[in-house]
Order: C-alpha cells, then structure tokens, then sequence
C-alpha cells in the first residue's frame, strides 16, 4: 500500500472539497438562523462570530510560524514545496474563509446591538482593519514564498509571529472590559 503525499494534488483538492463543505454549512447555519429568525438570535450570531474569530486567529498565530520554518529550507527543496503547499492551503481554506466571516458577522453585531456607537467599538473596529492588513501582509508573503522570493529573516518572521497576538490581546480587552464608551 503506498501513501499518498500531502503535497500531491489529490489531497489537496480533498481538503479544499472538505473546506469548502464546511464553509457552506456554515453558511447554511446563518442563512437559515436569520430565516428561522429566534429569540436569542444575537447569541447564535455571536456564537458564529467567535468561532471565525477563533479560526482566523489559529492560522494567523500558525502562518508566521510557517514562514520562520520555510525561511531556513532550501529553496526548490523536498521541505521548501512541502511549506508552499501548506501555507497556500492555511491562507486559501481557514483564514481567509475565516476572515471574510468574522467580518460579516461583527458588523452585523455592531450594526444590530450597538448601532456602531462607543469608543471601544471604534477602536476594536480599527485593530481588526490592522488585523486584516496584516492578514494581507500574510497573502503575499505566501505569493512571495511560493516564487521562492522571500526576502526576510527567520527572525523577523519570528518579531512578526508577535503581531497578531498583540492585536488579539487588546481587541479581546475592548470587547470585554469596554474601558470607554
């Protein structure tokens, strides 16, 4: 019996399917909540809301990570297309999936329960554009990663790996403790 790699083709449009399924039952999920239209709709889209934070967090903490890894491969090496594929797939099948819902379901969150009203939901509302400037700072590091045209130092991927988790730290203490109004 032979394996298969994860850097063949077959794998890969298994788990962009897998993805892909995953994200249109998800889709489903909150088309039919806002048709079924309950009670506590707010903690279901909350609910929803938190989920994508969580996944777009997971892989903007893991691509940096990547990248340190993919920096002190050779490039056209056995692991240096190993991390292409992995990087592409971390951005193309969670975060940026992730994303676009976070941001679907946050605005509707600050549209439906804070009419886009109070300091911290300002502020929160700027880190998260940083955040996803910094989530397109990651595309095309990945572009330049696959042309093998990385210009960085595993060191400066490791100072970057920090970002995210900066920007998650204060975003998580404007939506908690809502320190101004």
């Amino acid at each position: 019996m032979t394996m298969e790699k994860q850097t063949d083709e077959a794998p890969g449009r298994k788990a962009g399917t897998r993805a892909y399924f995953m994200i249109l039952i998800f889709a489903v999920l909150a088309i039919g909540l806002f048709a079924w239209h309950p009670v506590d709709l707010y903690l279901w889209i909350k609910a929803l809301h938190i989920i994508a934070v969580i996944s777009w967090m997971a892989g903007m903490l893991y691509l940096p990570r990547l990248f340190v890894y993919h920096t002190d491969a050779e490039p056209g090496s056995q692991q240096s297309e190993t991390f292409k594929v992995m990087e592409k797939r971390l951005l193309r099948y969670i975060i940026t999936p992730a994303m676009i819902l976070t941001w679907i379901f946050g605005l509707y969150l600050a549209w439906s329960v804070y009419d886009f009203h109070g300091g911290w939901l300002h502020a929160k509302i700027g880190l998260v554009v940083i955040m996803s400037g910094l989530h397109g700072f990651f595309s095309r590091a990945v572009r330049a990663f696959a042309r093998d045209e990385n210009k960085h130092s595993a060191r400066y991927w490791r100072m970057m790996n920090e970002a995210p988790t900066l920007l998650m730290i204060v975003i998580v203490i404007l939506v908690v403790v809502k320190p101004f109004a």
